[in-house]
């Protein structure tokens, strides 16, 4: 029920609701051509990165940058963060989405057919039915090498299907798509009585059931979503491996030199391209969520003499992404 659920939150495929620099086209290799990453993943006690600091008057912002995935086997050392959250008046949560359902257990329950019917094809349709031939040769290709026999995901939608085959590839290259960041922070926060305010924007959905019965039944061109998540499976996992190992050795530098890749644009396209997604206005969603989060943060540095906050590094060093509108908002910005 969840995933269906968050899908028409747009949602579903997104880890941080704010833009991220696409990255440049990839040349696609032939179906059963898929490389063995050589980059290792990191293991044992590592310093993560530095903070991003963000100043005016006398007031800072200090900003994490995180990265997913990371290296499954890896123990963050985060004593600096700790020390900084228990020094700050407040802590920013990450930028997030929330259903405006009040919605009792027993409610919540009577919605799980509604909500695994959602996630499969309209009309009992099958992946091979749905997408291109060769799309379907490289599915079947990375699903049995990641997935194994697995029938029921075949009835899946392709949005859904490639983000279950995406996991799944993460998992088994030793890397994993839990945060490491924000229990920490939740944890600090709690240890030193610092309030956690939420960086949030709440959509309401008035009868949840009709909503995803309406998903279930409407069609969805997802076959971009599907064949970007192949390519970056078949292309960018040891990328992601160096992504990981750069943040867990606190390697700013070669983060900046990393591609940001990420398919979840043109995913989230696919689903705010849906009917039942206009009809509730999401198409703006990531605007709001990011005008939303400038918001709670210049509140916080106005008033506070420091405040702790965590972003997707890829907002970080994006043009135009978040840092780029505080310092044309006129706050001062140091990179760790």
């Amino acid at each position: 029920m969840r995933r269906a659920l968050t899908a028409l939150a747009l949602l579903a495929l997104l880890p941080a609701a704010s833009a991220q620099t696409p990255p440049a086209a990839t040349p696609t290799p032939p179906a059963g051509d898929i490389r063995d990453m050589d980059t290792l993943v990191v293991t044992g006690e590592q310093p993560g990165p530095g903070l991003w600091k963000v100043m005016r008057g006398g007031h800072v912002l200090w900003i994490l940058g995180t990265v997913t995935p990371l290296p499954k086997d890896m123990t963050w050392l985060s004593r600096q963060v700790e020390a900084t959250i228990a020094d700050s008046q407040e802590v920013i949560a990450p930028p997030s989405v929330s259903l405006g359902t009040e919605l009792g257990m027993f409610r919540a329950m009577m919605l799980i057919p509604t909500a695994l019917k959602a996630r499969k094809n309209p009309d009992g349709k099958t992946l091979d039915e749905v997408v291109p031939a060769d799309l379907y040769a490289r599915w079947s290709v990375l699903k049995a090498r990641y997935i194994g026999r697995d029938g029921g995901v075949e009835k899946w939608r392709p949005i859904f299907a490639a983000q279950e085959l995406y996991e799944a590839a993460i998992k088994q290259s030793g890397m994993s798509l839990k945060g490491v960041v924000q229990p920490v922070v939740e944890k600090a926060a709690k240890q030193h009585g610092v309030p956690v305010t939420e960086a949030r924007v709440t959509l309401k959905i008035d009868d949840p059931k009709a909503t995803l019965k309406e998903f279930a039944d409407s069609a969805m061109d997802d076959r971009e979503c599907f064949a970007k998540t192949l390519s970056r499976i078949e292309t960018d996992l040891e990328a992601m491996r160096a992504r990981g190992n750069a943040w867990a050795i606190g390697d700013i530098a070669t983060l900046r030199t990393l591609p940001q890749g990420d398919q979840y644009r043109t995913c989230l396209e696919a689903l705010a391209a849906t009917g039942v997604a206009r009809r509730l206005n999401l198409g703006d969603l990531r605007q709001r969520v990011s005008a939303n989060w400038l918001a709670v943060a210049e509140e916080a540095i106005a008033k506070n003499n420091s405040t702790f906050a965590s972003l997707p590094v890829s907002d970080l060093l994006e043009n135009g992404g978040l840092l780029d509108r505080l310092r044309a908002a006129g706050y001062t910005v140091e990179d760790p």
